[in-house]
């Protein structure tokens, strides 16, 4: 289960976060803000196929804790998975950073698809709405996760309308504040801009656990 946790949060990072760093803007075939958006939810998608029988696929604390909170998921497990998450996410970030690395120019500390707010934000928003949409948008995540995965419902069809519902809180979000609603996310890349990037980290992670506990 953790490894099956370990890899999706790998995935998610090295897909999601590759797609922001590698492919947007690119002279004359960037992918943009809908390119970037699905591929969060492309790995997410790919990723519960591929390993939601094993673990149930959350590659997010966010949704472990909501999952926790709403009776679906052991509290024995909780910090197991969260850790599986974080190291997962700093495994993908890793092997993207060696990736991007080769690139003439780059610069890590510009932001290595980091989530921020204030001057950090892609749209200056303050602190408050960053907060405000992590929260949510995470509960509205965590939402639909409890709902389409419940017993009783088509359990091939839960990982598309995840991965779908993950693209449209992206096409949302990435202007306010690069869209976590992922705390292990949001850690992995910062640990490596490091700055002012890694200080405000912290807001990832509290939003998005409150958002998970709301939905």
């Amino acid at each position: 289960k953790l490894m099956a946790e370990a890899t999706g949060t790998f995935w998610l990072v090295l897909g999601g976060c590759g797609s922001a760093i590698l492919s947007t803007g690119f002279p004359d075939v960037g992918i943009g803000f809908l390119g970037v958006s699905l591929a969060f939810g492309l790995t997410v998608l790919t990723g519960a196929y591929a390993f939601g029988t094993l673990s149930g696929a959350h590659f997010n604390p966010a949704v472990s804790l909501g999952l926790w909170a709403c009776g679906r998921f052991p509290a024995a497990l909780l910090a197991p998975y969260i850790v599986a998450q974080v190291v997962g996410g700093l495994l993908g970030a890793g092997v993207l950073y060696l990736i991007a690395g080769g690139s003439p120019g780059f610069d890590v500390h510009a932001g290595f698809a980091s989530n921020g707010y204030g001057d950090l934000s892609q749209g200056s928003f303050p602190l408050l709405s960053v907060a405000l949409a992590e929260w949510v948008l995470t509960a509205m995540f965590v939402l639909v996760i409890a709902r389409v995965t419940r017993p009783g419902a088509p359990a091939a069809l839960a990982p598309l309308v995840i991965g779908l519902c993950l693209t449209l809180i992206h096409l949302i979000s990435i202007p306010v504040d690069n869209t976590s609603v992922n705390p292990a996310r949001s850690t992995a890349v910062a640990v490596f801009a490091g700055g002012e990037w890694l200080k405000q980290v912290w807001v990832f992670w509290a939003a998005p656990l409150a958002g998970g506990l709301t939905g």
